[in-house]
């Protein structure tokens, strides 16, 4: 589950410009027990690259993404076997399980009858011709159920008629989409809505929400669409979704790459952490480096991240590599090394301990991190210790 509650700095100064955006009020629905909306923390989503109907690869994966920290994870429905799995998918998943479904409403309808968590429509193929009739049934049948809609719109799937009448794919073209099948499932008085606009393009994502924001209350699933490898992926999916949260939009998140689904729960919590919308873990601070660098800063900041993967409270590690920001940087972290030709001063809550000798520094840092992760642990009454990998 999400946590919302961020440790903030002890100061009223520092506190007050590290407060998290203040979110558009919404309504909220239950996700499989994740609340969406409605003041709800923002929950992290991604989907699955296994054959669905091959229940124990697809099972073993979400269990991967659930130890990876994801709050939902989606599941694609493209065959009729897939639909025969959902049941013992949903009985069995660690998370909550939302149905994708495109084409076929008879998924969708099997989806609900198997007890998932949410259902994924995609208006831009799930009726045809103006009949709108089989999305009112399925609205009918996830009312009754209980079960939420997510309405999913995307760039590369719009409806035909919009695409002529908005001369490409726009947001208002994306919008008015979105928008239509709301009016649908209104009119069979389902309400449990969340709502995606996606596009590939950061830019043309971000003008696509806020202009939906400002139509409706309802949910909002955020992404960019097709966003690619890992690498440029996580930059144009930082910059569309980091952009509508600072504005306070946005109440579940997917950041959509072309690798492996665990990157794509990573990025998206380093997204909310970097907003103050989720508890921070591990936080390592390092300098770029430069020339008035006296150490390898380089190699310094990974051995000393790869040394400390095991924390996961909240606790800032700064490895700075010159007099110039280091002792400042160093003392604003809870634990932080000021280096420089050839040994670091060590720095814990703002204060020098002492000096080291530059090999000798990974294991001091570590050292140190580790008592510190197991008093935060014993503070917050958790009897485990950190364990460094």
């Amino acid at each position: 589950m999400a946590k919302s509650l961020p440790v903030l700095p002890t100061t009223p100064q520092q506190a007050a410009h590290h407060q998290p955006p203040a979110r558009r009020e919404t309504r909220q629905i239950d996700v499989g027990g994740v609340a969406v909306g409605g003041g709800a923390p923002v929950s992290v989503q991604s989907m699955t690259t296994t054959q669905t109907h091959d229940v124990n690869a697809t099972l073993q994966q979400i269990a991967a993404l659930n130890a990876a920290g994801v709050d939902i994870v989606r599941v694609a429905v493209p065959r009729q076997e897939d639909a025969d799995a959902l049941a013992a998918i949903a009985a069995k998943s660690t998370v909550p399980v939302v149905s994708d479904i495109h084409f076929q409403w008879k998924y969708a309808m099997a989806a609900i009858d198997a007890g998932v968590a949410k259902v994924r429509i995609n208006p831009g193929n799930i009726h045809k011709a103006g009949d709108t009739s089989k999305v009112k049934v399925i609205g009918d049948a996830a009312r009754e159920r209980g079960i939420p809609i997510r309405i999913g719109v995307n760039g590369g799937s719009l409806e035909k008629r919009l695409l002529v009448k908005h001369g490409g794919v726009t947001p208002e073209a994306l919008v008015e989409s979105a928008m239509d099948e709301v009016a649908i499932l209104h009119d069979v008085g389902f309400g449990d809505i969340a709502i995606s606009v996606k596009h590939s393009d950061p830019w043309v994502m971000i003008q696509t929400y806020r202009l939906l924001a400002d139509q409706t209350d309802h949910p909002l699933h955020l992404g960019v669409t097709e966003a690619g490898p890992k690498g440029t992926g996580t930059l144009k999916s930082a910059v569309g979704i980091g952009t509508l949260l600072a504005e306070g939009i946005g109440d579940t998140i997917r950041v959509s790459l072309s690798a492996d689904p665990v990157e794509e729960v990573k990025a998206g919590i380093g997204i909310l952490e970097s907003l103050h919308l989720r508890e921070r873990g591990l936080d390592v601070v390092s300098c770029p480096s430069c020339g008035r660098a006296e150490v390898d800063v380089y190699t310094l900041a990974e051995n000393v991240q790869k040394g400390l993967e095991g924390i996961d409270v909240p606790l800032r590690v700064a490895v700075m590599g010159c007099v110039v920001n280091g002792p400042g940087e160093a003392r604003e972290a809870d634990l932080g090394v000021a280096a420089g030709k050839g040994k670091g001063q060590i720095l814990k809550k703002g204060e020098v301990l002492f000096t080291v000798a530059e090999d000798d520094i990974v294991e001091t840092l570590v050292h140190f991190a580790t008592e510190m992760a197991d008093e935060i642990r014993a503070e917050r009454g958790e009897g485990d210790p950190a364990v460094i990998a």
